[in-house]
């Protein structure tokens, strides 16, 4: 624990100069008569006046601006610690209506009047990304694609249009430019610890949010429109968020851990405290806000450890790279040698596929990402988010302790965490998505077996349909080219679409482990392709299912036109073929996703080839969504269409083209 005492600070000097003393380097008492008018309003010309200018390009001289707007910031904290929590209500909860979230800033103004380190640096994290929404949504009022980088955001011209170019700077000099102060980066990204966030400047944000919802007033009434806000993401699926047991007993072990473990810094032990005690507190996103910059500070130590490039622990100035979770989960450093973190973690793939689960995969929770941008409300994060998240930490906390701490990690209620981060396997990479699209549509392909159908003797032209037949032939003729990269008992010979059999040779397919960590580009362009394929499949069979109960209602009920007799005849005629052919595209797909790594052994030509043979699967898929679909109901044409991809299928099957036989 020496070494990690030892650390005082991740800020670089540059940047623990600019936060911790810069700004207090002007010690006259500035008086807040000068930016505050008696009815309440932020006289925001003279604040913009306090932002200094280079005189080469008059670009923003963020040295001085600090330095100049330290006494300012001084002014606001102490004018706001001299109100009574009424008194504030009543002068500036109006101004942050605009946020959609006036109570998170009512609040800020409790934690101000204690001024302890950790809730400062706390409320700070939660101002900005609940500012950054609220700017998202004033940007909308006149932009489309609101920028996803707060820095891209204040540099907006429609930001500037509506509050002012001056107004933006004095913004940017406290968030959102590297050249600043860059508050909410050095705090989410973990570099800060709690004493060396200065309450004045979480005072000033709070100050100045109040100052743009003045501002946005009174540009609304100019436009005559009112601010729309987007909604919050809603949290779906959280069955597959649950990965580990929850347990309060963790929390007193995770206390005693954060103490021992080298994964944390003794700078940063508040910040873990902290985290626990939001969890106890049922609350869940103060307690992940708290917890994903230790996280990501904890990767950090290792991976300069294990990098062997210590210098990158600190924040970077501008010029230079900062080292985030992006940098630490990719598989090459910058310099393009292979990043060694990940053979360092136990397990490395598991710890890896699960924070790529949760923070970067586009269908995961992003949870970092839609925290700090603002796009969660912070009082409905569930339960089982911030529980996964509490859970993984504490078998890095486990893993990076000395071994003194056997006794943890073999105790009755971690010892389930670890077993649990050891075997854990993505759930959101493309590969994981499709798996579990090809089992939700073979299931509803079963669902077939259960329709009600009116007897065959009971319709004409159903008995011994050869059309019907012939495809049925052309299919198990296929199926029976593909036993070989089967799994054994899983294929009948005298039954070669047996649907029974299909799902379960599907379910072992999908059960193989395919690596998901570091997808090279084309295997991600085949993914994109094959899930286009099943997703068209589970389509076609959800068609085909509601028509047939429609059908079967109308016949039962005899009210059925004779053309409406005849469609029903000709759909259950192409269903007898239609299963077999949805089947045959499932286990041919989930037959290539098991060797999907091999494509990048094909040869440019090859390559290309094959995913013209799979853009053509696609198509007919496509096609028989339009012809199975209700409006349509071409039922005759599908047979047509499904000869000729039977027929493509086969050839590509003869040329040896697809990635199951390059494996033999």
């Amino acid at each position: 624990m020496a070494l990690l005492n030892s650390v005082t600070t991740c800020l670089s000097p540059p940047v623990h100069y600019a936060i911790c003393k810069l700004g207090f380097e002007k010690t006259d008492p500035y008086d807040i008569s000068n930016i505050l008018c008696p009815n309440g309003e932020v006289c925001w010309q003279t604040v913009t006046e306090h932002v200094c200018y280079l005189e080469s390009d008059q670009s923003v001289d963020y040295i001085k601006s600090i330095r100049s707007l330290g006494p300012v910031c001084e002014s606001i904290h102490l004018h706001f610690k001299s109100l009574t929590k009424e008194q504030f209500v009543i002068q500036y909860a109006l101004w942050f209506h605009w946020t959609n979230c006036t109570e998170l800033f009512l609040q800020l103004f409790d934690v101000l009047q204690h001024t302890q380190t950790t809730e400062v640096a706390l409320g700070l994290m939660k101002l900005t990304s609940c500012l950054e929404r609220a700017l998202g949504d004033v940007y909308l009022l006149i932009g489309k694609d609101c920028p996803f980088l707060l820095r891209d955001l204040l540099a907006s011209e429609q930001l500037a249009v509506v509050f002012g170019q001056a107004v933006m700077n004095v913004l940017k000099v406290f968030i959102g430019s590297p050249y600043g102060l860059n508050l909410r980066n050095v705090l989410w990204h973990g570099f800060a610890s709690p004493q060396e966030i200065p309450a004045k400047y979480c005072a000033m944000l709070l100050f100045l949010t109040a100052g743009l919802g003045q501002l946005l007033q009174m540009y609304l009434l100019q436009i005559k429109c009112s601010l729309v806000h987007r909604p919050y993401v809603i949290f779906t699926g959280l069955e597959e968020l649950d990965v580990f047991p929850g347990n309060h007993e963790t929390l007193s072990i995770a206390e005693e851990l954060v103490k021992l473990s080298s994964f944390v810094l003794e700078i940063m032990l508040p910040f873990w405290m902290a985290a626990l005690t939001a969890f106890r507190q049922s609350r869940y996103a103060d307690c992940v806000i708290l917890l994903l910059p230790q996280l990501e500070l904890g990767l950090r130590l290792l991976f300069t450890r294990t990098n062997k490039c210590p210098n990158r622990l600190l924040t970077a100035e501008a010029s230079a790279l900062y080292t985030t979770f992006d940098e630490m989960l990719a598989k090459h450093l910058d310099n393009e040698e292979v990043n060694q973190l990940p053979s360092v973690l136990e397990e490395p793939a598991m710890a890896s596929e699960f924070l790529w689960d949760f923070l970067n995969h586009q269908e995961g929770p992003r949870i970092r990402d839609r925290l700090s941008h603002g796009e969660i409300n912070l009082e409905a994060l569930p339960r089982e988010v911030a529980n996964q998240i509490v859970a993984f930490t504490i078998t890095l906390l486990c893993r990076f302790s000395d071994e003194d701490v056997f006794a943890f990690k073999e105790h009755v209620v971690i010892k389930p965490l670890m077993n649990c981060a050891s075997c854990y396997r993505s759930r959101f990479h493309p590969i994981s998505r499709l798996k579990k699209q090809v089992l939700e549509c073979m299931k509803s392909i079963q669902l077939w077996l259960e329709l009600s159908t009116v007897p065959e003797e009971h319709i004409k032209g159903l008995e011994g349909n050869t059309e019907a037949t012939s495809l049925i032939l052309m299919v198990s003729e296929t199926m029976s080219q593909l036993q070989p990269y089967m799994p054994p008992n899983c294929y009948s010979s005298a039954d070669p679409i047996n649907s029974i059999l299909t799902a379960r040779l599907l379910t072992e397919l999908c059960d193989k482990h395919i690596c998901t960590l570091y997808s090279p580009r084309p295997v991600l362009e085949v993914l994109v392709i094959l899930r286009k394929i099943s997703t068209q499949c589970h389509q076609v069979s959800e068609q085909v299912i509601g028509s047939n109960e429609l059908r079967y209602k109308q016949w039962m009920n005899k009210t059925l036109r004779s053309r409406q007799r005849h469609n029903y005849q000709r759909m259950l005629n192409s269903m007898k073929f239609l299963s077999p052919v949805l089947q045959l595209i499932l286990v041919l797909i989930t037959l290539e996703l098991v060797n999907i790594h091999l494509v990048c052994k094909k040869s440019p030509f090859d390559y290309q080839q094959y995913l013209k043979f799979l853009k053509s699967v696609l198509q007919f898929t496509e096609k028989l969504v339009t012809y199975t679909s209700p409006e349509k109901n071409k039922w005759d044409e599908t047979m047509d269409l499904t000869n000729k991809a039977l027929i493509k299928i086969r050839t590509m099957s003869d040329r040896k083209l697809t990635l199951m036989q390059l494996a033999t």
